[in-house]
């Protein structure tokens, strides 16, 4: 599996608490003990615990140490809050100072894989992109969300049959969804480049004969208009299947020829219950709202099927946080792809994994009020 070099060379001492330090080197003076520590975290979550693991195995053995990992959840296994993910044992001295680095790769993951199994779960017929890179804080986020996704996604296959994540945007960890290269469109940038919608997917296709076509739709504000334009000049490829439009449409304006009225009729004639479930503000807004509504879905592929693009694929953006996803469900919005970075966890607090130590040389010892964690009698 892929190596993220500048993880496995880190400096330890120096990115560790400082009472870590400080306790390696107690250790160190008044004689080492073997421990082990419980991992969890304070919510539900997935079991995505494989980037942690394997980190610590890559430092006890850069450190000529013997360490015991005793993961508890298979992965993609839901979790309950305060449940151990895994028990970690070895010498005091050498784990003191690996734990501020392993519980940085565990609790963010672990939460992305949650979100992202909901998506998956919600519609499970649709596939989905993760588009996360450019949202995380650096590439060592990236590779920790791109893998709490997969692993989610992974999770709601074998449960549900779901379609689920086919690939991200980056060439780095497409791994993790089964490919060499990450996926992807076209950027507004090349649109403004080219000139118009056309003349761009005619420059993508000229120096990649051999990709489908994607048309970003919302550049010019004209969804429908510049779609149809690009269908009818690659209509071969477009009755084939190759062909795939993109809705990106912001929350400033509504899809070409829509309003609030004609998105209420636009449900009205495919899912006229979905109005009936909505609860709040922002659901409606999903629904008949601006933006990449479902309204807006619906009249793009009413559009393209009246135009007899009806092998035009549906690739939407925009928001998709698990809650846009439901109400998609409940719209039975046809989309085919959803590009979607929003599986990351939305508040940070909730991705704080924890460790105490539950045993000190095979005697159970835990500070009090932790005693959940403490192993059970086999």
């Amino acid at each position: 599996m892929h190596n993220h070099n500048e993880i496995d060379d880190i400096n330890v001492s120096a990115w560790t608490d400082k009472y870590f330090s400080n306790t390696k080197a107690i250790i160190e003076h008044f004689g080492d003990t073997e421990v082990t520590y419980a991992f969890f975290l304070r919510r539900p979550v997935l079991s995505a615990t494989h980037l942690a693991t394997r980190w610590a195995q890559a430092q006890a053995k850069q450190n000529n140490q013997h360490i015991t990992v005793e993961v508890m959840h298979q992965e993609g296994e839901w979790v309950g809050a305060g449940e151990p993910l895994f028990y970690l044992s070895g010498s005091f001295a050498f784990l003191a100072e690996l734990e501020t680095l392993i519980l940085q790769k565990l609790g963010s993951a672990c939460v992305a894989a949650y979100n992202a199994y909901e998506m998956c779960q919600i519609l499970p017929q649709v596939s989905f992109l993760a588009m996360d890179a450019r949202h995380c804080a650096g590439t060592e986020m990236a590779e920790i969300m791109a893998y709490g996704a997969s692993v989610g996604s992974n999770a709601a296959k074998r449960k549900f049959g779901a379609i689920g994540f086919i690939g991200n945007a980056t060439d780095a960890t497409a791994h993790f969804f089964g490919r060499e290269k990450g996926l992807g469109t076209l950027p507004h940038a090349l649109i403004g480049y080219a000139g118009s919608t056309l003349r761009a997917v005619q420059m993508f296709h000229e120096c990649f004969p051999d990709e489908n076509i994607p048309i970003l739709a919302d550049y010019f504000g004209r969804e429908i208009t510049d779609t149809l334009e690009v269908c009818n000049a690659f209509a071969d490829l477009a009755h084939t299947g190759k062909v795939a439009v993109r809705l990106d449409t912001h929350g400033g304006r509504f899809l070409e020829g829509l309003d609030t009225q004609k998105s209420y009729d636009a449900l009205g004639r495919h899912a006229p219950d979905a109005v009936r479930d909505y609860r709040t503000e922002a659901e409606l807004h999903d629904l008949i709202g601006t933006g990449v509504s479902a309204a807006a879905i619906w009249s793009m592929r009413e559009t393209l099927d009246n135009a007899g693009f009806n092998q035009v694929r549906i690739i939407a953006s925009s928001g998709f946080t698990p809650q846009k996803c439901r109400s998609m469900a409940w719209a039975k919005a046809p989309i085919d792809i959803i590009g979607t970075g929003s599986f990351l966890p939305d508040k940070w607090s909730e991705t704080c994994a924890t460790a105490d130590i539950i045993a000190y040389d095979g005697v159970p010892k835990v500070k009090v009020g932790r005693e959940f964690l403490l192993k059970k009698a086999q």
